[in-house]
């Protein structure tokens, strides 16, 4: 209904001002409602960031690990999602707390003006009505008067004692009371023209329009309010795609570990290159005339404390913690006596007093054992070449250290024709600097590339000798002896030293390529050559460019990926020198 209907002028100043009281409550509202996003936003926020550890290098363990890099995208998302409420909480405060507070007070400016009008024109309607008042209080009083002299003049008339003179004064007395009533009827009558005027005024032009006034500054108020209302909304789920890929990106986080990839690179971390051991041989003391294959099994080392003996830095045993191997039971590092000749004689002492030299015996090996035991917990001595770790991780560090040291010698190549250019300039433009400024750094720089030089040849020797000792470790399945038992190829091909008469060691042998034998026959992509690769070291294979090649082994952070041909030769090849397309 239209508000110039009503002339409750109390009732729509009370309501305007409980609309402007709601807009403060929402205003209010929504000020804590961001508040609790905001605190949830930087909890998030602190979460991520205990969390969110730094990524690690290549170098140290947990960086290959695909749910390591799963967690810490997970944990990223969740920094992401926190930026989001945070966006949530300022558009709220901006949109609708600002924005709304700031219309609030113009509501309330234009509010109070508008009933400061209305208050002014009933302020005039009444004083009118005073006025108005006041001339028909002073017409009654003055025409009461002015009867009371006519009723004593005609009184005085009709009295015979009363002289003429008296007559005439009741007369004119009479005659100005009732012209005085009559100018007074004239006041009241024009003040009450202007009061029904005023009035007029004030009921059908002057109210109505201040109410007209403030019935639109309530409506705007209310869709105002309303705009309001939707903002709160429209705020959250403006943001909702941003959190949908926040947490489609913690579910790829999800579907991006693979089990299988973590427990190769486990494998492939601690991948030592050492050969299983083999049985160790019972020693039969009590036949002292046939100790000859017992004495002569301890020259070649079998058991896991003789290839402990020549790499004593580093654990051999899988389980090292929990085995528990009794002395007796593992074969001396001492030098053994000399063999006696088969069904030779018994050894005098031992004809002499059995149970004496037995004794004698078994205190030489368990003594030199346990103190062995005792060197396993000493800390490796760490050496240029890296010998104090085993083959595989030998070969590894090796070829970072060698990646490393050409990087460093390609910056020192560079600079080096860098400073060469400048000094030419300086030599054609003196006014640009002096030659002579750049011969030391010129000087310095050709010491560091012939000592980046010299370290470059020197790690590719040990590397090229790390792939020559790494190649006596691959057990040779295709070979067997008379005796049915593997053998062990030196780098010359010769039979090692170490070949081991036992069926059972070609399991050992072939740990390190027990995973590798398996990938042969699954390649898991292929890779096409952007150039073309000598392959002149040992390990790798040559290819040309555009040759398209089967990846067997994928890049495990050291640059190099392991192929196939179609002929079946296999090798290593740089993986920045082909385009790897990978199954999925």
């Amino acid at each position: 209904a239209d508000w110039v209907c009503t002339d409750q002028y109390d009732i729509i100043e009370k309501h305007t001002q409980s609309g402007l009281e709601l807009v403060e409550k929402y205003v209010k509202f929504v000020k804590e409602r961001t508040e609790i996003e905001q605190n949830y936003a930087k909890q998030l926020r602190n979460l991520s960031k205990k969390y969110n550890l730094k990524r690690s290098g290549k170098d140290e363990p947990d960086s290959r690990f695909s749910s390591y890099q799963s967690f810490l995208d997970v944990v990223n998302e969740m920094n992401d999602y926190a930026g989001q409420r945070e966006l949530i909480a300022e558009n709220l405060m901006m949109n609708i707390c600002i924005d709304l507070t700031k219309y609030l007070q113009e509501l309330k400016q234009e509010r109070k003006m508008y009933l400061i009008e209305a208050k002014r024109a009933q302020q005039s309607l009444e004083s009118t009505y005073k006025q108005l008042d006041s001339s028909k209080k002073r017409f009654e009083r003055e025409w009461r008067e002015a009867e009371r002299t006519a009723q004593y003049a005609e009184k005085t008339d009709q009295d015979l004692n009363a002289t003429k003179a008296d007559v005439e004064k009741a007369k004119q007395q009479a005659h100005m009371r009732s012209h005085v009533a009559e100018e007074c009827k004239n006041d009241y009558a024009a003040q009450l023209q202007k009061y029904n005027k005023e009035q007029s005024q004030f009921y059908f032009n002057e109210m109505p329009l201040i109410f007209n006034k403030l019935q639109d500054l309530d409506e705007r108020r209310v869709r105002k309010l309303a705009q309001g209302y939707i903002l709160f909304s429209d705020t959250e789920r403006h943001v909702m795609p941003i959190i949908g890929k926040c947490l489609e990106g913690i579910t790829k986080a999800g579907t991006n570990v693979n089990d299988r990839n973590d427990t190769m690179v486990v494998i492939e971390q601690n991948k030592s290159g050492f050969e299983r051991p083999g049985d160790v041989e019972f020693e039969d003391y009590s036949q002292g005339i046939n100790r000859t294959s017992s004495e002569s099994s301890l020259g070649t080392p079998k058991g896991p404390m003789d290839i402990l003996g020549r790499n004593r830095s580093k654990n051999f045993w899988l389980f090292s913690k929990k085995s528990k191997l009794s002395p007796s039971t593992l074969p001396p590092f001492s030098s053994p006596p000399a063999p006696s000749p088969a069904n030779g004689p018994p050894s005098p002492k031992f004809g002499r007093d059995p149970l004496s030299y037995c004794l004698k015996e078994i205190n030489k090996t368990v003594k030199p054992r346990i103190s062995s035991f005792r060197t396993l917990r000493r800390s490796p001595t760490v050496t240029e070449d890296f010998t104090h770790l085993p083959p595989e991780q030998r070969r590894k560090r090796l070829q970072q250290k060698l990646e490393e040291i050409c990087r460093e010698l390609q910056k020192e190549v560079d600079q080096s024709e860098a400073l060469g250019k400048m000094k030419d300039v300086y030599e054609k433009n003196p006014q640009m600097g002096d030659p002579a400024s750049l011969a030391s750094q010129i000087s310095q720089t050709s010491q560091n590339m012939e000592r980046l030089t010299g370290e470059r040849v020197k790690y590719e020797a040990w590397l090229a000798e790390a792939l020559g000792r790494g190649e006596t470790l691959h057990y040779k399945s295709h070979t067997f002896n008379n005796n049915g038992a593997h053998d062990v190829l030196g780098p010359d091909g010769a039979h090692s030293d170490e070949s081991i008469p036992d069926p059972s060691q070609a399991i050992y042998a072939e740990f390190d390529d027990d995973f590798e034998d398996e990938e042969l026959t699954a390649p898991i992509g292929n890779c096409t050559a952007m150039y073309s690769f000598p392959g002149a070291s040992e390990g790798t294979i040559s290819m040309q460019e555009g040759e398209v090649l089967a990846v067997v082994e994928e890049d495990k952070g050291d640059g190099w990926t392991r192929v196939r041909r179609n002929d079946g030769d296999e090798g290593y090849i740089p993986t920045s020198y082909v385009s790897i397309d990978l199954k999925k």
